[in-house]
């Protein structure tokens, strides 16, 4: 049986650690003491595997996106029509794993900090753009391209938005209520024109 080098399991607990730690605090304002001990491992060890705190939230951001990435590969690869790939973005953005408080509030908070991060704000474009691209993949199967760059942006917005409201403890208080929103808008502007 291969052995498991201890630095990435221990790179991943001071990740898991931050989300913990800003989920609960609700804002970057955490210090790379109280993310060590979260996550069982002494300060001088944070710092030897991120550096400074900035390195950690960075791949902390880095992390989430990626994970939302694996989940819509996923998704798409069960997704059979256009109409499927629009609603599997959607159901993965509010699924278990990526609706859940602490991960909102990382992202409220990633997105407060990115006005001063250039680092972190190019990320979250990287999010927007991907985002955007994932709802074009099957939207462009049943809009006309700039309409289903409307309907690509507004969704997005939707998601967004529905983040924000949530990390803020008002408005949607669950996913499916969330997905039903985006996927009536979707309804309306799709208008009988979706694919199977």
């Amino acid at each position: 049986m291969p052995k498991i080098g201890m630095e990435p399991v221990r790179r991943k607990a001071l990740i898991d650690a931050t989300i913990s730690a800003i989920g609960e605090r609700g804002s970057l304002d955490v210090t790379m003491s109280e993310i060590a001990g979260r996550a069982g491992v002494s300060s001088a060890l944070a710092h030897h595997y991120f550096g400074a705190k900035d390195e950690l939230l960075f791949a902390t951001m880095r992390h989430i996106l990626a994970e939302l990435n694996t989940d819509t590969r996923r998704a798409f690869g069960l997704a059979v029509t256009p109409r499927q790939r629009v609603s599997a973005v959607v159901a993965v953005s509010f699924s278990d794993e990526q609706f859940q408080p602490q991960i909102i509030a990382a992202w409220l908070a990633f997105y407060v900090e990115a006005q001063k991060s250039m680092e972190l704000r190019r990320l979250l474009r990287i999010y927007a753009r991907r985002l955007h691209s994932n709802l074009m993949s099957g939207l462009t199967g049943i809009l006309p391209r700039t309409e289903a760059d409307r309907v690509a942006e507004a969704t997005a917005a939707l998601i967004d938005g529905l983040y924000i409201r949530r990390a803020l403890k008002d408005g949607v208080p669950d996913a499916q209520t969330a997905i039903a929103l985006v996927e009536d808008y979707l309804e309306t502007k799709l208008n009988g024109r979706s694919l199977p």
